[in-house]
C-alpha cells in the first residue's frame, strides 16, 4: 500500500492508495565495481505517470551524451504490486541501478534491507536546501536512504465568483481569517467549504500546526498520539471548519469525488492538490478562469499551514552493479537542471526550497510551492501502511464529528495506531 500525492503530466492529480554511502567508491561503504567514468548499461525504474515521455527522453539523451559509452534502460513500473516487486528486487543479486519509490515507502524498504546509505552524499546533493517534508521520510535513524525527487501537497482551491459575491477580495492568510471568510461564504444557499469528514491529511496539517503528530517514537517503539491536547486542538479546528459546509461526516474526498461536487458551482472551497482543478474543469468547463488557489492558512500570517508532502524519492539498491554511475543518475535528477525542467514540465514542486521560483507563472503550482515550505510527512515507520489499511484516523474523525467524546475517541484511535506500528510485518 502506498500513500502519496502523484501529480500527472502538466498538472497534478490526487492518488491515495497507500524508501546511502553506496556500497561503492561513491559512498565509501564498499566496492562499487565501476567508476563514474566507466561505461555501463544502467537500469532505472520509474513509476507509471510520474514523468512525461518527453522529460524522460530529454534526460536519457543528455545523460548518455555526458557519460560516453553509458546507456540508460528506463523501465516504467506499475503501482499495483510494486511493493512486493521492489522488496524482491532489493533482496536479489540483479537489482535495478536506480529506483523511484513513494516517499512514505522509504522506511519500509530500508527496513527490508538492500537499500544503499547515501548519507555521505547529502552535502554534495545540497541536502540542506531540501524540502523537509520530502527529505525527512528518506532519513531513517540518522541515515539518508532516499533522495528527494519531487513533491506535491494540498492547497485551497476556490471559486473566484463566490468569493467576489461574498465581498472577499483577498484570500485569508490566517486560520481566524479563514473561518471568518468561510462563514461569509456559507450563505445564500452556497457551501462555504466542501470538506468531507475523513480528509485525514488535512487534519494532520492542523495537528502539526498545533505541535502534535499522528504518532511519535517512544524509544524503540511507536505510540499513537491522537489523544494528546495538540491533536485534540487540531481536530477542534477541523470540526469548526467542516461545520461551515455540507460535506459528509463519514467519507473522504473520493466519496463522492470532491472535484465533481465543486464543479456544480455551489461550493466555495475544497482542500486539494492544484491539479484537482483539471478534474473540475472537465466536469464543468464553464468554470474556466473562475478557479483560484491559496495556501492552507496557518495560525499566523507569516507562515502557511502545515501540509502533508507527498511525492517520490530515488534509491540505489545495494545489488546495483554500477553504483558510482547510479549515483550520477540520482545526482543529475536531483540537481538544478533537471529539477527545473521537471517542475516546468510536470508542475511538481522541486526538491529544494530555493527552486520554488521556477514555478512562477503557474498559479496553482506556485501556491503549492509556498505551502511546501511547511511540509511534513507521516510517521517514519516501516509499518505505517498498516495504519492506513484500516485507518483509525478516519474512524476517529467521524466519531468526533458526530458527537463522540474526543478524548475517548482519541484514546481508541491512538491504541489502534500503536498496535499497528508495533506489530511485526
Amino acid at each position: 500500500m502506498r500513500s502519496r500525492l502523484v501529480p500527472g503530466a502538466a498538472s497534478l492529480v490526487l492518488a491515495v492508495t497507500a524508501l546511502t554511502a553506496c556500497g561503492s567508491s561513491s559512498s565509501g561503504s564498499g566496492d562499487s565495481g565501476d567508476s563514474a567514468a566507466s561505461p555501463a548499461k544502467l537500469t532505472v525504474w520509474i513509476m507509471r505517470g510520474s514523468m512525461s515521455d518527453g522529460f524522460l527522453s530529454r534526460f536519457e539523451t543528455d545523460f548518455e551524451s555526458t557519460h560516453k559509452g553509458t546507456t540508460l534502460d528506463i523501465q516504467i513500473q506499475e503501482w499495483d504490486g510494486i511493493g512486493q516487486k521492489i522488496t524482491s528486487a532489493l533482496a536479489s543479486k540483479d537489482a535495478p541501478d536506480v529506483m523511484e519509490v513513494g516517499n512514505t515507502q522509504v522506511a519500509q524498504y530500508a527496513a527490508s534491507g538492500g537499500v544503499e546509505d547515501l548519507t555521505a552524499k547529502v552535502t554534495d546533493l545540497q541536502g540542506g536546501d531540501w524540502i523537509p517534508g520530502l527529505a525527512d521520510p528518506g532519513e531513517i535513524d540518522g541515515k539518508q536512504y532516499g533522495i528527494p525527487w519531487y513533491a506535491a501537497n494540498r492547497v485551497v482551491v476556490y471559486n473566484k465568483d463566490l468569493f467576489a459575491k461574498a465581498g472577499i477580495t483577498t484570500p485569508p492568510k490566517t486560520r481566524a481569517e479563514w473561518i471568518t471568510d468561510t462563514t461569509k461564504l456559507n450563505t445564500g444557499g452556497d457551501d462555504g467549504i466542501y470538506l468531507p469528514g475523513q480528509s485525514w491529511y488535512a487534519l494532520a496539517g492542523f495537528v502539526w500546526d498545533e505541535g502534535g503528530d499522528l504518532a511519535v517514537k517512544d524509544g524503540d517503539s511507536w505510540k499513537g498520539a491522537l489523544d494528546t491536547p495538540q491533536s485534540k486542538a487540531g481536530m477542534e479546528f477541523y470540526k469548526q471548519l467542516q461545520a461551515l459546509g455540507k460535506g459528509p461526516k463519514d467519507s473522504d474526498e473520493a466519496k463522492p469525488l470532491q472535484a465533481d461536487v465543486f464543479a456544480k458551482g455551489k461550493s466555495a472551497q475544497i482542500i486539494s492538490v492544484p491539479g484537482g482543478a483539471d478534474a473540475i474543469l472537465k466536469a464543468n468547463p464553464a468554470l474556466k478562469g473562475k478557479i483560484g488557489f491559496f495556501p492552507i492558512p496557518g495560525k499566523t500570517a507569516d507562515k502557511p499551514g502545515a501540509v502533508f508532502t507527498g511525492g517520490s524519492d530515488l534509491v540505489i539498491p545495494e545489488a546495483s552493479r554500477h553504483q558510482a554511475l547510479a549515483y550520477e543518475v540520482v545526482k543529475a535528477l536531483a540537481g538544478t537542471k533537471w529539477q527545473t525542467d521537471m517542475a516546468k514540465e510536470m508542475s511538481y514542486v522541486p526538491n529544494r526550497t530555493s527552486l520554488a521560483n521556477v514555478l512562477a507563472g503557474n498559479e496553482g503550482a506556485s501556491v503549492m510551492a509556498v505551502g511546501a515550505a511547511n511540509g511534513h510527512a507521516t510517521p517514519n515507520s516501516p509499518n505505517w501502511a498498516a495504519v492506513e489499511a484500516n485507518n483509525p484516523i478516519k474512524q476517529y474523525m467521524t466519531q468526533v464529528l458526530t458527537g463522540a467524546d474526543p478524548d475517548a475517541a482519541g484514546k481508541t484511535a491512538s491504541a489502534a495506531i500503536t498496535k499497528a506500528l508495533n506489530t511485526a510485518s
